[in-house]
């Protein structure tokens, strides 16, 4: 792996250049995040460790653009994640983990395939005051569906405010694999100061072959936020099932892996696709001064099926720039499991150091982040 990695930049080395991209040419870019986390229980049960990834996880990747004309660019993105923790690749089978894709961009819209991020993570910013990823988040917690492979996209100009983006994920199907479907997704978002809102969603039906369960996996975010004078109010609902139990808690993992499913199907095998949560939460910040900007959530899980399977939440943190570049961050975050609720911390990377199992079920955990985030 680290042969490969040093192999890929060193091809690219005569064409890169540093900083935003360029008409032409190759941009390398990427961030270190790193964080202690600390992590108790009310069973008694603590943890603290140097984890990555509290808002970013860390990265390395490079991006390139080339103007052919006629209002037509071609674009491409590859991103690998790095755990900054420890020197090792995000993800040993494959080298870019993150992103891999080529696109065409034209005055009528963006075409683009590969291995691409889904617009739930994309729109993090617009979600809650943390970028929805840290401990912080109640959102988080039930977890965020990130990037599939073989996919294809379509992303519309933005017109009068509004946004619309297609992505069809192929499930490649074929011999053994056949009865497989793909995974979808909607995204629709509008933005004029000093207001912006949206809804994006996924859907991934299960294996014609093996599927005993026919509840297609689903996930549904409805989000607005208000900007107001040195801040901004955050409001979002989330409705899925994309939850199951795991050796580390009842609501641990998720039925569709958020990150890369073999030829983007899924059994159809587990009977908590059945099981349907609301997730909302309310937040807001505040820019104290051209540094310093604070904030707080309030946020909630509900089980509908009536199994005592949710869980309520809240943080307080803030970011402190110490330049355009470079961030400190610290948050507090409490989370209270129901009975049979197994919900804990997570981050834009899943925390190296982590309580599990029962530790985590029906418990109520306190969670801090202290870290720094440098962007380049």
């Amino acid at each position: 792996m680290k042969a490969k990695i040093l192999f890929a930049l060193g091809a690219l080395c005569p064409f890169i250049t540093h900083g935003a991209a360029h008409a032409q040419g190759v941009t390398l870019y990427g961030n270190f995040d790193e964080y202690i986390g600390h992590v108790r229980s009310s069973s008694g049960a603590s943890i603290t460790g140097l984890n990555d990834g509290a808002i970013l996880r860390s990265r390395l990747g490079v991006r390139g653009l080339e103007d052919l004309g006629d209002g037509l660019q071609l674009k491409y993105v590859l991103e690998m994640g790095v755990n900054a923790d420890t020197g090792t690749g995000a993800d040993s089978s494959r080298l870019f983990d993150r992103q891999a894709w080529v696109g065409l961009a034209t005055k009528a819209g963006e075409l683009r395939a590969g291995r691409q991020n889904t617009e739930i993570f994309m729109i993090g910013g617009a979600i809650d005051y943390t970028d929805r990823t840290t401990f912080g988040s109640v959102i988080n917690s039930f977890g965020i569906p990130s990037r599939y492979d073989n996919d294809l996209s379509y992303r519309s100009p933005r017109v009068d405010g509004f946004e619309a983006t297609v992505h069809y994920a192929l499930p490649e199907n074929g011999g053994a694999a056949r009865g497989n479907h793909p995974i979808w997704q909607l995204a629709l978002d509008f933005t004029r100061a000093p207001f912006r809102f949206g809804y994006v969603g996924l859907q991934a039906s299960p294996n014609d072959a093996t599927a005993t369960v026919r509840e297609k996996v689903r996930y549904h975010n409805v989000y607005a936020n208000y900007r107001y004078g040195r801040g901004t109010l955050y409001a979002a609902f989330v409705r899925s099932n994309n939850s199951t139990g795991s050796a580390n808690g009842n609501n641990a993992a998720a039925i569709l892996n958020n990150v890369s499913i073999p030829n983007n199907y899924f059994a159809g095998t587990d009977r908590n696709a059945e099981r349907y949560y609301n997730i909302w939460q309310l937040s807001a910040d505040y820019r104290v001064d051209t540094r310093l900007r604070v904030g707080a959530l309030y946020g909630r899980i509900r089980d509908t099926s009536g199994g005592n399977a949710g869980a309520r939440g809240a943080s307080v943190g803030g970011y402190y720039d110490l330049s355009k570049r470079t961030s400190l961050f610290a948050f507090g975050a409490w989370l209270k499991n129901e009975a049979n609720g197994g919900f804990r911390f997570s981050s834009s990377a899943g925390p190296s150091a982590n309580l599990a199992g029962d530790d985590v079920n029906g418990r109520r955990l306190t969670g801090v982040q202290l870290g720094i985030l440098h962007k380049f």
